[in-house]
């Protein structure tokens, strides 16, 4: 018998979700109370399930933690895991995203931060070291803040490459790799920027946030302030694919875990709303890579609904069907067993959702913590 984590970082701690069906689901917590967790993955490499958090206490400041037996128990390392080297004069304001890599790049976990930065870690998320290149690339001085600070919030991997690696600064752009780290170069051709005198700048873009396509790597969707787009090359050029959208504002996006060109979100009112469009709680679903979109609402409230999806807090599973998962600024977690169709609240009355991760737990593992 397998089981389903879900993971729900909050306002004011984490929340760990487990289910056997998906239907039906039992929750823990808070773990790490009164801290923000605005990072968590899990990382299912090498036949174990070891749980990344970003906390951030208002006390002790921010920090990463692991566990390896589901949240029954919570390691710190003595000394910060992810800290800026004293000649970068700066210091470590919060942890945005936890990406363990994959099969390629065993022990590789990386993380991104504020200031924006990216850290990278060769023994599974215990300890990290900067990536000194990027951080002193000779763009990032110009890079501005977005609303709620400047963060590289999304880093993506290539399966086919370990030294590949794209990422997404919000206020700075896409930029990617292909040597490990050594050179960085924007990747923005394609995306406005409407607040900006060039609407089309090489770099300075707010994006909020960026998924890749299960079959084609090279196949990338992307969330801007103010646009939906699509590349076909890594993210050498951009097309808008939003025409179809009530609106193209957002933050969560998320892609099938293996149907090419099927992609979820959530739009919002845009610019100074920033509420559910029409005040309606709908996933939008496109399965022919944004050529159109779909509203899923089947199960979703369907009075008038003010609970907005942060850019980390709409995620997928890799389960047969897929599972996809939501959570808002209202406290409120939905799921959906059989890929965005139908849905069911799983749990409510939550602090600030702040992000989401699920995966199918290793039968092994789960049929021994069960």
């Amino acid at each position: 018998m397998t089981e389903t984590l879900l993971a729900v970082g909050t306002q004011k701690g984490l929340f760990l979700g487990r289910s056997t069906d998906r239907a039906d689901w039992e929750f823990t917590g808070p773990h790490f109370a009164m801290n923000a967790i605005y990072s968590v993955a899990v990382d299912r490499r090498g036949g174990r399930s070891r749980i990344l958090v970003g906390a951030d206490s208002s006390h002790w400041g921010p920090s990463v933690w692991w566990s390896d037996d589901l949240g029954a128990s919570w390691q710190e390392p003595a000394r910060p895991a992810v800290r800026f080297p004293e000649h970068t004069g700066t210091s470590l304001e919060r942890v945005w995203q936890l990406h363990p890599a994959g099969e390629e790049a065993p022990g590789v976990v990386y993380a991104g931060t504020q200031p924006a930065a990216l850290f990278r870690s060769t023994d599974g998320g215990e300890s990290f070291a900067l990536d000194e290149s990027l951080w002193s690339h000779p763009q990032r001085a110009d890079w501005a803040e977005g609303f709620g600070g400047q963060g590289l919030h999304t880093i993506l991997t290539d399966p086919r490459d370990p030294a590949a690696v794209t990422v997404a600064v919000s206020t700075g752009g896409v930029y990617r790799t292909k040597d490990g780290g050594q050179q960085w170069h924007p990747a923005n051709t394609g995306i406005r920027a409407t607040f900006l005198p060039d609407e089309y700048p090489e770099f300075g873009q707010c994006v909020h946030k960026i998924a890749a396509d299960p079959a084609d790597p090279d196949r990338l969707y992307l969330q801007n302030h103010g646009g939906v787009y699509r590349s076909d090359d890594g993210g050498g050029h951009w097309t808008d694919i939003g025409a179809d959208l009530p609106a193209t504002f957002g933050f969560g996006l998320a892609t099938h875990p293996r149907e090419s060109g099927t992609a979820y979100l959530f739009p919002l009112d845009a610019d100074y709303a920033r509420l559910p469009v029409d005040r309606r709680c709908r996933i939008f679903r496109t399965t022919d890579a944004g050529g159109s979109w779909q509203p899923l609402s089947a199960g979703l409230p369907e009075t008038d609904h003010y609970g907005v999806v942060l850019r980390d807090a709409l995620c997928t599973d890799d389960g047969t069907p897929a599972g996809v998962y939501f959570g808002n600024r209202n406290g409120e977690v939905y799921g959906s067993a059989d890929g965005g169709d139908s849905w069911r609240l799983l749990t409510s009355h939550l602090p600030d959702v702040l992000c989401i991760r699920a995966g199918i737990l290793p039968a092994v593992r789960a049929a021994v913590t069960h």
